[in-house]
């Protein structure tokens, strides 16, 4: 049962719901001072914490439900790209955008995926949406249950250890991992070098990609009509496209049209696709499941990176699933967020898009540190189709890191 909608970012443009017609969506956790609920699926975080649902959609492009789960303290999912229905969603990034789900717990986002079958369910409306032989293919290759925690290795990206990273979440990350390894898990650094250029390159296709979508809003048929203008129109159409679009969204729409004319192109977009095919590349050489939707590549090790630690002569160890935090600061103040510049808000997503470009299924569950009375989000992300596994582990995380003190 649908209860109702959700205030959000224009377009699932920002960071902290604050691109709204409608004023910003104010995170709950503070009385005193408010607080950014994340973005864009910021209203739909703060629906599930406040009761008014038990489950609510959001729709994930760089980390818009992940960063509203870590800032609000609930759990936010984003499956594989293409294993939910995207019909009806206004596209912002088509190769991007993908539909999930936020709630108070793992269990009901869980039970919702396998108990109503979404996760064989092919949608014509969609054309992302995976076909059914290639859904049968994936699950094949996707391992039934999740094994005990002796058999399970979890991933630390070394790489997502930033200068930028608020000491207490560093805290909270190196005690989750810890918590794992006393638990019998194995928990092993691995190194995804092409994570720094994951962030540039996303705000590239993204831009591009918008500008594209939103092309058709030119007030002839879409969009606000254009009131201006002589007998011939000649200000019509520049008027009309400006019409009925916020400061960020015409940001975003003038960057993607830079970055996809003809003197851009080479230097940006295509340069942003290669780095994209090596991002996903090097989650591939992490894991120790085969992503499904491509032929096994063996992987030369004078490809690697140097400084790459190996665990015997066949490689570098695979692992299970990756553990990192969600965001790399606890929420921020509201009137910070609104006096911040666009860049600096960014940042916010530097740990939810390297996976984002990869299309991997990631879950964003709550934790504590001492020190802080914020919540922080602990990211968990698995290979392509093993969201019934990630979701298993993300509900045992979530139960492992509620009992342990996190000091």
């Amino acid at each position: 049962m649908v209860v109702g909608k959700t205030n959000m970012d224009e377009f699932g443009m920002g960071s902290h719901s604050t691109n709204s017609m409608h004023g910003p969506v104010v995170n709950q956790l503070s009385t005193d001072s408010p607080l950014s609920a994340g973005g864009s699926s910021g209203g739909s975080a703060v629906a599930v914490m406040l009761g008014d649902a038990d489950i609510a959609l959001g729709t994930d492009t760089g980390g818009s439900i992940r960063l509203p789960a870590s800032y609000t303290g609930s759990v936010g999912y984003r499956p594989s790209y293409g294993m939910i229905s995207r019909h009806g969603v206004y596209a912002y990034a088509n190769s991007l955008d993908t539909v999930g789900f936020l709630a108070r717990e793992v269990k009901p986002i869980l039970d919702l995926l396998v108990d109503t079958k979404l996760i064989d369910e092919h949608d014509s409306n969609d054309p992302t949406s995976l076909s059914t032989s290639s859904r049968r293919r994936c699950a094949r290759a996707c391992p039934p249950a999740l094994e005990d925690w002796t058999t399970i290795t979890v991933g630390v990206p070394l790489e997502y250890n930033i200068e930028e990273l608020d000491p207490l979440i560093r805290r909270g990350w190196t005690a989750a991992a810890t918590a794992l390894k006393a638990a019998g898990a194995r928990v092993v650094p691995v190194s995804l070098p092409s994570t720094k250029e994951a962030l540039c390159a996303y705000y590239v296709l993204a831009a591009a990609e918008a500008s594209s979508n939103l092309a058709k809003y030119d007030g002839v048929r879409y969009g606000v009509r254009g009131e201006g203008g002589d007998a011939q129109g000649h200000t019509l159409y520049s008027e009309a496209r400006g019409a009925g679009f916020g400061a960020e969204v015409k940001r975003r729409i003038l960057l993607g049209t830079y970055n996809l004319s003809s003197k851009a192109m080479d230097n940006y977009f295509i340069q942003a696709q290669k780095v994209r095919r090596l991002i996903r590349n090097d989650f591939d050489k992490v894991f120790r499941l085969d992503n499904p939707l491509y032929d096994v590549v063996q992987f030369d090790l004078s490809d690697m990176d140097a400084a790459t630690s190996l665990y015997d002569k066949k490689g570098p160890p695979q692992v299970d699933f990756l553990l990192s935090p969600t965001t790399p600061s606890f929420a921020p103040k509201l009137d910070d967020v609104l006096s911040e510049s666009s860049l600096e808000a960014y940042m916010g997503d530097v740990f939810t898009v390297p996976s984002s470009l990869a299309g991997l299924p990631c879950v964003s569950v709550p934790s504590t540190v001492e020190g802080s009375a914020l919540p922080l989000g602990l990211q968990l992300i698995g290979q392509y189709w093993d969201d019934v596994r990630l979701l298993k582990m993300a509900e045992r995380l979530k139960a492992l890191v509620a009992t342990e003190s996190i000091a």
